[in-house]
């Protein structure tokens, strides 16, 4: 048993390791391909950012439903429904929007990153790329990593926006909610130190989500059973790590 877990624990410091490495080489790289390769980022963005946006919108909208509805049962037992807005506010703006927008991300965006990458290692399109003497890493997993990270706080704005509408639209137009003491409690109570935590979340949460899907495909093995065992890693460990890094990030600004 001691054995068993001296060698878990090992191969967890040497994959932990070599991924901070990778993510250093992936830094290095960065500023010339945001020079060099600016197209490829974009088409990037797009790929993981503007494809995932019906998803984002969908889910933002019923998560601030739900959020609408429970606030307002549970604040009318206390005669504080007009309080609504900053029970969804708060819930939306510094954890719940980061949080689920990153695991939407990671189910959707990470597992086409990984497989992508981990699909061109299997039919040796990275071997190719080593033979012409084109660096794989600034030409697939950089545009790639860069692509989920700036999309990422964009999408988590999109969430909360859409669920700050969903909670509106549940507590004011269907429970009947004041439409001025909804929207002026959320504005009295919310200040930048709340918006700026919740940036704060979606940046770190973005570049956890695009690392490790770009690490999952990059050292993938090059089958097809490799790639979907990447796949699946990325979005179990991605999920784990947001969970993490959350709890982190809100006990250190608290």
């Amino acid at each position: 048993m001691f054995r068993d877990i001296y060698v878990t624990f090992y191969q967890f410091l040497s994959t932990f390791g070599a991924m901070c490495l990778f993510f250093l080489r992936l830094l290095q790289h960065t500023p010339g391909v945001l020079v060099k390769r600016f197209g490829l980022v974009s088409y990037q963005i797009y790929n993981a950012g503007a494809l995932s946006i019906v998803i984002i919108m969908v889910s933002g909208l019923f998560v601030g439903g739900v959020l609408g509805l429970q606030a307002y049962s549970n604040l009318e037992r206390f005669n504080a429904e007009d309080t609504t807005g900053i029970f969804a506010g708060f819930a939306l703006i510094k954890e719940i929007g980061p949080v689920i927008t990153a695991l939407l991300f990671a189910g959707r965006a990470g597992t086409a990153l990984a497989s992508e990458i981990g699909l061109m290692k299997a039919t040796d399109q990275l071997s190719a790329m080593e033979m012409m003497a084109i660096n794989p890493l600034s030409y697939v997993a950089v545009p790639r990593f860069l692509g989920g990270v700036i999309s990422m706080p964009l999408l988590t704005a999109v969430f909360t926006t859409v669920g700050l509408l969903g909670a509106h639209l549940v507590a004011v137009e269907l429970l009947g909610v004041d439409v001025g003491a909804y929207w002026q409690q959320l504005q009295s109570a919310l200040d930048m130190e709340d918006v700026r935590e919740g940036i704060i979340k979606s940046v770190v949460f973005g570049v956890v989500a695009s690392l490790l899907a770009v690490w999952e495909g990059y050292n993938s093995i090059p089958t097809a059973e490799g790639v979907g065992r990447a796949t699946t890693r990325t979005v179990v460990i991605t999920a784990i790590a947001v969970l993490v890094f959350d709890f982190m990030i809100t006990a250190w600004i608290l």
